[in-house]
């Protein structure tokens, strides 16, 4: 009887790995084997999104109409600039030359800011169109860094550490702004449209 169990059990586990393979994504042959490689791989991904930002960021301040909108913009435009230099400060501290991989979480934030842009009137409901999209990019980034800090403290890199917490507290500093924009006027002056 044991032995009916055991053959049981032996064709109930190779199911359920043959299931679970299935399922699984196989890694490709340049793909990331430890921590130094993933922090490095995030590094480059956040370095092509701001470097995306700093073209799409003046298509938000273009078409916006709201007046705190384009400066909180053109604030966070500056800022991006200056985190594209602290990240190439970031690559030079873990020993890396500053590269670029495309991101396409950015890419398709960035496209949907567009369609935003695309498919509204310019006034207030296209400003809380470019908050919303720009708070989704906002999380993304505050997402990222988020890890990108973490994994360098525990790399044992901790001046990137620091500089990515400055970057994280901007990220955060901007989204926070969005909200007093959108909350304080933005928003109320779409909702009267309806």
């Amino acid at each position: 009887m044991k032995t009916a169990d055991n053959t049981t059990m032996k064709k109930k586990t190779t199911a359920l790995k043959q299931e679970t393979k299935k399922g699984a994504v196989k890694p490709k042959s340049n793909a990331a084997s430890g921590l130094t490689e993933l922090f490095e791989d995030g590094l480059k991904d956040i370095y092509w999104a701001e470097k995306a930002l700093t073209k799409a960021i003046p298509v938000m301040i273009k078409n916006a109409t709201s007046q705190e909108l384009i400066d909180a913009l053109n604030n966070h435009l500056t800022e991006t600039e200056e985190q594209i230099v602290r990240l190439e400060k970031v690559f030079e501290i873990a020993g890396k030359k500053a590269v670029a991989k495309k991101c396409d979480a950015m890419e398709g934030l960035i496209k949907e800011a567009n369609g935003i842009i695309e498919e509204t009137e310019i006034g207030v409901v296209r400003d809380a169109g470019i908050i919303a999209a720009g708070q989704k990019i906002e999380h993304y980034e505050i997402a990222t860094y988020g890890i990108l800090r973490q994994f360098a403290e525990t790399l044992g890199l901790p001046e990137a550490a620091t500089l990515l917490e400055q970057t994280l507290d901007e990220e955060k500093g901007a989204d926070k702004k969005l909200t007093e924009v959108a909350v304080n006027a933005i928003n109320i002056e779409a909702a009267e449209i309806d």
